[in-house]
């Protein structure tokens, strides 16, 4: 019976060595799920991918264990509680951890920027009851930066594309471009990357469709189904940047599972919320915003990314800031409103030129292209819709209008 007792005793330890543990050299190990190897794939498919195949497993072993009976003792703890993903492994996983763990400076830095998104990131995957790694999407797409604008005219934190921002209902005029708005994009890309999981029902797939295009991913699988190949993600034929987009994604996920491993200490974040938001009043300028709420105009901006103009002249907008400012800043907007607007509108007249504009509102010509995005080559129509000064100061609004990512386009 003592036999059959030991036996079993370690039988039940190498099952849970095998379920629980994993090598280090592969990867960080993890508690959601165990690894899935990847088999070898077809020729056709792999010729040119030979070091994304499973990496020779190492013999040492380290068990990594979630306490989940104790609240979570920040963000990246909440994070790791719901990774729920299939895991990936091989050369590409390996050759992106490097490439980060190389660069512990950019590396903190970047969680560090995102540390004021992250929040409110994962009470949305929460409520929808998706996977926690998809925040940490948006540093794969932008870095955490909302303003970042790709050769693709891909804009924001999770690098929405025109037409994709549209679908999702994000406005994009000469006022706002919601694609850069913090809570209405992580909106957008929930319920985007939930319908193509949906659609495919595997979330490799899904992240190379939130990267390539639902239609290419579809191809590529019909393709590999005519072919009698298999259509798991590692099987297709896909662009280089889809190739390496999901091996990017593990690698920061094996990062944040573990990172005393690799030597790495994350930021702090904090696991309440960082950021509320305000009702704006009509007329008010972001750097005046910025200076009632006691924050430097970039700060001010990475939380109040989405405006093309550098003020508000239209009402329904709010206003995000740190919520422990929240309530002074509240109150320092309503005296601010009492006073009336400090920035309106002006519709071009028939025969008017900009520079009678400018002059009629104190403003050199370039001052007035600049707050508006325009330039010298933008065409403006009667009717258009110009942003001037009704006794706000431009040189905080000139300022605020240089740090805006707004790709200007001629105006018919």
């Amino acid at each position: 019976m003592a036999t059959r007792t030991a036996l079993t005793c370690c039988l039940a330890l190498c099952l849970c060595r095998s379920a629980f543990a994993q090598p280090v050299e592969a990867e960080p190990p993890r508690v959601d799920a165990p690894i899935a190897l990847l088999s070898p794939a077809p020729a056709a498919s792999f010729a040119d991918h030979a070091d994304i195949l499973p990496a020779v497993l190492g013999p040492q072993l380290r068990v990594i264990t979630l306490d989940l009976t104790r609240p979570a003792n920040d963000v990246w703890d909440r994070i790791r509680r719901g990774f729920a993903m299939p895991d990936l492994d091989g050369g590409l996983v390996e050759k992106y951890q490097r490439h980060y763990l190389e660069r512990p400076g950019f590396l903190q830095q970047v969680f560090a920027r995102g540390g004021r998104y992250l929040y409110h990131i994962v009470n949305e995957l929460e409520a929808r009851g998706l996977p926690t790694e998809l925040a940490l999407l948006p540093m794969v797409e932008s870095n955490y930066n909302p303003l970042a604008y790709s050769r693709a005219k891909a804009s924001g934190l999770w690098q929405f594309i025109p037409s994709t921002g549209r679908h999702y209902k994000l406005t994009q005029d000469k006022w706002i471009d919601e694609r850069r708005d913090v809570i209405a994009s992580t909106e957008a890309a929930l319920e985007y990357l939930q319908y193509i999981y949906e659609l495919h029902g595997d979330w490799h797939l899904a992240l190379a469709a939130y990267n390539w295009g639902e239609g290419a991913v579809s191809r590529a699988l019909q393709r590999n189904e005519d072919a009698g190949l298999p259509t798991e993600y590692v099987h297709l034929r896909m662009p280089s940047e889809t190739r390496n987009y999901v091996p990017k994604l593990q690698a920061l996920k094996n990062i944040v599972m573990n990172p005393e491993q690799f030597g790495f200490e994350l930021p702090y974040v904090a696991n309440r919320p960082h950021f509320v938001t305000v009702e704006s009043p009509v007329g008010v300028d972001l750097a005046t915003a910025a200076r009632l709420a006691e924050m430097p105009i970039g700060e001010f901006l990475a939380l109040n990314p989405a405006f093309n103009r550098p003020a508000i002249t239209r009402s329904g907008h709010s206003l995000v800031v740190p919520a422990e400012r929240a309530d002074e800043f509240e109150e320092r907007l309503r005296t601010l409103a009492d006073a009336g607007p400090l920035w309106g509108t002006y519709r071009l007249k028939r025969g008017e030129t900009l520079a009678t504009v400018a002059k009629r509102h104190r403003l050199t010509l370039a001052q007035l292209r600049q707050l508006n995005g325009l330039t010298a080559r933008s065409r403006t129509a009667t009717g258009y819709a110009l942003l001037v000064p009704k006794g706000g100061d431009p040189r905080g609004a000139l300022a605020v209008s240089g740090m805006i990512p707004l790709k200007v386009r001629a105006v018919k």
